[in-house]
């Protein structure tokens, strides 16, 4: 079975700044599910959630999460660390939600899993709808040893290698022979392994535009990527690292 990407959540210290930004930037509307957590939507559809910072966290800087499914999490738990990797938080329920947990990649990089309860197909925003996630990309501590782990976790197939030269391959992954992402080694600018997630704009200039303009700061970019789409990496009010996609410049 190959798992697919399914929720993607911001921890923040300030959830109502961070609405206002994504709304302004991204477009996304909201929904409240608990006190401290909110759904982000598009089209109605729900496709992640924004989540206030735990006290034992306070003082982090903002970040954002993907969730892998998976049918059982405590097997893939014993999994994760027998292919080399970490637990960061074991295996807890949300009632009515799912099981999930915290692990990271051998390599350092970490990411949710989660096994919803539900069994109704929940609905989904069209995929490559303004406001949904339309790349998942892991900047790993080595590139081979990321592969290794997470084609035998999640099944994920190999997909084109673009050679960058120096900074080595960019291998994207795919899932029902789509292709869900893409994997390189990290820069040596970058201070960790971590995974950055792309929300769909509709125009990259007016996207990058509004970043600043709603109190947010660009990375680095706007550039064209193989394909002629256009992205850019921001940091949000509360710093936490996202990037933006668009099909047209």
């Amino acid at each position: 079975m190959q798992n697919p990407f399914i929720w993607h959540d911001l921890m923040t210290s300030d959830v109502e700044g961070a609405k206002k930004y994504y709304g302004e930037v991204v477009g996304w509307t909201y929904s409240q599910q608990m006190p401290n957590y909110v759904v982000t939507q598009v089209d109605g559809a729900g496709m992640g959630g924004i989540m206030d910072t735990p006290p034992e966290m306070k003082g982090m800087p903002a970040v954002w999460t993907g969730y892998v499914y998976t049918p059982d999490v405590d097997a893939a738990c014993k999994q994760a660390v027998q292919l080399g990797g970490k637990i960061y938080k074991e295996a807890w329920t949300v009632p009515d939600v799912g099981r999930m947990a915290v692990i990271a990649d051998p390599t350092g990089a970490g990411l949710m899993i989660m096994q919803p309860l539900s069994t109704e197909q929940r609905a989904m925003p069209k995929a490559g709808s303004i406001g949904t996630v339309g790349w998942n990309e892991l900047h790993a501590g080595d590139l081979n040893k990321a592969w290794d782990f997470y084609s035998a976790m999640f099944g994920w197939a190999k997909g084109h290698g673009h050679d960058m030269g120096p900074e080595g391959i960019y291998q994207m992954f795919q899932v029902d022979g789509k292709d869900l992402g893409g994997m390189m080694k990290k820069m040596d600018t970058m201070p960790m392994p971590t995974w950055v997630y792309y929300f769909m704009v509709d125009g990259m200039e007016a996207a990058v535009a509004r970043i600043t303009k709603a109190g947010g700061k660009v990375a680095y970019g706007p550039m064209e990527v193989p394909g002629g789409q256009w992205t850019v990496h921001g940091i949000d009010p509360q710093g936490g690292h996202f990037a933006l996609l668009s099909n047209t410049k």
